[in-house]
């Protein structure tokens, strides 16, 4: 019988912070997996934004 567990990898959505604060239409947003037991935090990581076209922080949301 095959085990199931909760498992510690989930997977969240980052969103850019810059575009938000613009006020300018659209949104840039990734979805990407972390580890809760490592990172209980919210992560933050630098990714493209096609729509300012340039390197911008993302932050997870909910």
């Amino acid at each position: 019988m095959a085990k199931k567990s909760k498992g510690n990898r989930i997977q969240v959505i980052l969103e850019c912070t810059e575009l938000k604060a613009t006020g300018q239409p659209g949104t840039s947003r990734y979805v990407t997996q972390k580890n809760r037991k490592n990172t209980p935090d919210r992560l933050e990581l630098k990714k493209y934004n096609p729509i300012l076209k340039k390197m911008t922080v993302h932050k997870e949301i909910k």
